[in-house]
């Protein structure tokens, strides 16, 4: 879809739900239908017939407990909380602090194109008080502090342009951050550009294990990063094209900032990556060490995967900074397939070995965690 997009009351419509017709073309399985004729709210009940004991419904025309999702979060004091989420856009920022653990957000319809929390501030944005700009974290439009969260059939967007604020290097835009562990996100989507979805741990010592299945995430620089071990299963990544530049790269689609002793970054397993822009305009990965972490090692596994004409097969990867090159990084590949994927220089394509391989799995990366969908979703 096109970088360039009107507002609208959806929230530039064309951003938000163009990337619905891209998901479908996976022909992933269908996430559940709300039950035919039960309200706003699907089969998830209403305020009047409740879930469970801790379920508040949010619905942005009042027939929820809450026209706005912050307003609901700020309610749902303690742990183990559900948030259904009626369908519509819902224009704000939102925060879930770490004392809010548990907290599952459902879209009512089983549709995340249906349900939006968007808002589009970037890192060069001024703050109303004049106290400066956001910079990239605060420019998040939901973070996610606490632990334990689940997300099914939610899109989170940042819908920023660069020509919001002609000149400003200032144009990371991040629709997610989430740092908090245990966090699993269900057929969800995450719109954006520069630092769409960032992955992020409490602190350089904390180790935040996510996981992301049957997603859909866009964007055009580094439009998934930071330091959590993350793994996605059988999602989709969609490079866009860039009316601000001419000639390639376009962008990255990773950029993982490990920690050092943690062994496990980024796993990309039976995913997808494709394009809107020209072939080879874009690169797989770059590796992100941080002024906070310095001796970060950027780590980075895709294995079994589809990737389109899209992506630089000759020179997949490559530097942010030249002190830290990508091959002293941890940056590895398995079985790929597609134009993308073709192995033409093999020194600039790492590969594992089967026995390597069988160690990275999902698995390994999550631990003793096993992903729960909320309510057998």
């Amino acid at each position: 879809m096109p970088s360039h997009h009107p507002r609208t009351p959806l929230g530039r419509r064309a951003f938000l739900t163009g990337a619905g017709a891209a998901l479908a073309a996976l022909a992933l399985p269908a996430a559940p239908a709300a039950a035919s004729g039960a309200g706003p709210f699907g089969r998830y009940g209403s305020p009047a017939t409740r879930l469970t004991s801790r379920t508040l419904y949010v619905h942005p025309g009042g027939l929820g407990d809450h026209t706005s999702v912050q307003a609901a979060v700020d309610a749902a004091s303690g742990t183990g909380w559900t948030l259904v989420l009626a369908p519509g856009t819902y224009r704000e920022t939102v925060r879930v602090a770490s004392a809010r653990t548990g907290m599952t957000w459902i879209g009512a319809s089983g549709d995340a194109e249906d349900v939006v929390v968007v808002y589009d501030n970037a890192a060069g944005t001024p703050k109303p008080d004049g106290s400066g700009t956001y910079g990239t974290t605060g420019s998040a439009t939901v973070t996610l502090q606490a632990a334990d969260f689940t997300a099914h059939a939610v899109t989170f967007a940042n819908d920023f342009l660069r020509t919001d604020l002609p000149g400003n290097p200032g144009t990371q835009a991040v629709a997610l951050k989430a740092q908090g562990d245990r966090s699993a996100f269900f057929h969800c989507r995450f719109l954006g550009h520069q630092d769409t979805l960032y992955t992020d741990s409490t602190a350089l010592t904390a180790f935040a294990r996510q996981y992301f299945a049957h997603c859909y995430v866009e964007g055009d620089v580094d439009f998934v990063f930071g330091r959590a071990t993350a793994v996605f299963e059988h999602c989709h990544f969609r490079t866009l094209v860039r009316t601000d530049l001419t000639g390639a790269p376009y962008g990255f689609v990773f950029a993982p900032s490990t920690a050092r002793p943690n062994p496990y970054g980024f796993l990309a397993s039976r995913c997808r990556v494709t394009s809107e822009a020209p072939d080879g305009y874009y690169k797989l990965a770059r590796p992100w060490v941080p002024g906070s972490d310095p001796t970060a090692r950027p780590a980075l596994v895709i294995r079994e995967s589809v990737l389109d004409a899209g992506i630089d097969a000759v020179a997949p990867y490559a530097n942010m900074r030249a002190e830290h090159p990508w091959q002293e990084q941890r940056f590895a590949e398995y079985r790929n397939t597609g134009r993308g994927a073709a192995v033409t220089v093999p020194e600039n394509r790492p590969q594992l070995t089967a026995a390597q391989a069988s160690a990275v799995t999902r698995g390994a990366y999550l631990g003793d965690w096993t992903p729960a969908r909320a309510f057998g979703l």
